[in-house]
């Protein structure tokens, strides 16, 4: 008759094992959720000045090309 033989796994690579199929997709979701974040909030003064100006090849794009004297404020 057989014996069955356990083997001992590190935690590490216990966790390892459970998390390797989900990074892929937790990876994706997360991109797609940044993307749809900053879509939104692409039409604020904050994150348009903050953020999306200092973008290298999106800075023109939305940087405020408004004069002064238009400007109520």
């Amino acid at each position: 008759m057989a014996r069955l033989a356990f083997q001992a796994r590190s935690p590490l690579n216990a966790g390892l094992s459970f998390t390797k199929p989900w990074v892929t997709s937790l990876g994706i979701w997360g991109v797609g959720a940044g993307t749809a974040a900053l879509f939104v909030l692409s039409v604020t003064p904050l994150v348009k000045r903050e953020f999306l100006v200092k973008v290298p090849m999106l800075g023109s794009y939305y940087e405020d090309k408004t004069p002064a004297s238009d400007k109520p404020f």
